[in-house]
């Protein structure tokens, strides 16, 4: 039995929260921490909809105090925004797996963090993961695994393309969906419309398993305009707005493009003839092509990802790990 406690309730931490629940004989959850004080006090059967009295809260003291095995954190992106969940719980002896997309590669946007985050779990001799869908899986884990096969790689292309519809507002915003393009271009330069979060992360991941020294990264956005009126329950996008935004990450060691990764994200793509999928071309010896259609979904790919890596944790190597350097997870079988 593992002793896990959750922080961070939003739509990812209460899928999380269901996996979890779907295994009592193998994981007991000791606390869930919120970060949203209007839940303080509330049962987590209230927040899903089915038979749990472990009451939420805001005292992550209290619940780390429990000494879970594991810790699992979904809240923010960035690694100053969950830096102070990390730190605790693992000054608290517990290991951490994280959805947080700077941390499945933290050593490329905050070294500083990345080292400190390393040495203090290694004082505490217990790990620290970041991972999800993307980065995590599809961009970078999938890719590592299909070169297992391959006497010689060349170069990686890789794509995911996937439909924004069932997400909600902040998505909307930081995509740029519902913008114009002279809107999208400004939010690009100010930073307002970050796109997808994680290329560098995934191109150093995928680097760094196949022993490539990857010396310059460029990553650009561009807007997906409709030609034809769409909308979702948060936004409306008429005809000659931004849908989405097209975003492509490049990795080139000495001059010569190595990894190569495109993330084309919009509202409704089948309104343009646009299906959804998963891809990744090697070239090499043997050359790969893999294609999964439609696309994985965000959502339940990523809580399960961090589902699935709670059982590998207890016992993992001290310090900052990553998807490449544990072992692969699996499956792991309910319970109820």
């Amino acid at each position: 039995m593992i002793k896990v406690a959750e922080w961070g309730t939003g739509m990812m931490g209460q899928g999380l929260l269901g996996y979890i629940l779907d295994r009592p004989k193998d994981i007991d959850l000791c606390g869930v921490i919120v970060t949203n004080p209007a839940k303080e006090g509330k049962t987590v059967g209230e927040l899903l909809g089915r038979p749990c009295d472990i009451k939420m809260t805001t005292d992550f003291e209290a619940v780390l105090a429990q000494k879970p095995d594991v810790v699992c954190i979904n809240t923010q992106s960035n690694m100053d925004e969950i830096e102070p969940q990390i730190v605790p719980a693992v000054k608290a002896g517990c290991n951490v797996v994280c959805i947080a997309e700077k941390l499945s590669y933290p050593w490329i946007s905050d070294p500083a963090r990345a080292e400190m985050f390393d040495k203090l779990a290694k004082e505490n001799d217990v790990t620290i993961l970041g991972t999800g869908i993307n980065p995590g899986f599809v961009l970078d884990a999938l890719i590592v695994m299909w070169s297992s096969i391959c006497l010689r790689v060349d170069s990686i292309e890789a794509s995911r393309v996937n439909d924004l519809s069932p997400f909600g507002p902040t998505v909307m915003v930081g995509q740029g969906v519902g913008t114009t393009v002279e809107q999208f271009e400004k939010g690009v330069a100010d930073g307002s419309i970050v796109g997808h979060i994680g290329f560098p992360e995934s191109i150093m991941l995928i680097a760094k398993a196949i022993g490539w020294d990857i010396d310059e990264i460029v990553e650009t956005r561009e807007p997906i305009v409709t030609e034809i009126e769409r909308s979702t329950q948060h936004v409306h996008v008429p005809a000659g707005g931004v849908a989405g935004c097209k975003q492509v990450g490049k990795g080139y060691s000495k001059g010569e493009l190595k990894i190569h990764l495109i993330h084309p994200q919009q509202i409704h793509p089948q309104m343009a003839d646009q299906s959804t999928g998963d891809y990744i071309k090697i070239v090499g010896d043997p050359n790969v092509n893999m294609a999964n259609t439609p696309e994985i979904p965000g959502g339940k790919g990523t809580y399960a990802s961090a589902g699935n890596y709670i059982p590998l944790l207890p016992g993992a190597p001290a310090g900052m790990q990553t998807v490449v350097d544990l072992p692969i997870p699996r499956f792991w079988a309910p319970t109820v």
